[in-house]
């Protein structure tokens, strides 16, 4: 599990963009984010690169932090 802080989302519509943008990483398996704190849990089959996770945050309009 891959867990680190997103910055920007302030709405049930954040987070869908960012958990939709997650989830169509390869070997994903689950996405969960806590809107309050800004946590973002993520379960890959596979490791996934940093910067990985940051392209798919930022391609959604947040920033990823803490990975």
């Amino acid at each position: 599990m891959t867990t680190f802080q997103v910055r920007g989302m302030t709405c049930a519509h954040c987070v869908g963009f960012v958990t939709e943008e997650l989830e169509t990483l390869p070997g994903v398996e689950s996405v969960a984010v806590d809107l309050p704190t800004g946590t973002v849990s993520l379960v890959s089959k596979q490791p996934l690169a940093p910067a990985v996770i940051r392209t798919a945050v930022e391609a959604a309009g947040y920033q990823a932090e803490g990975i």
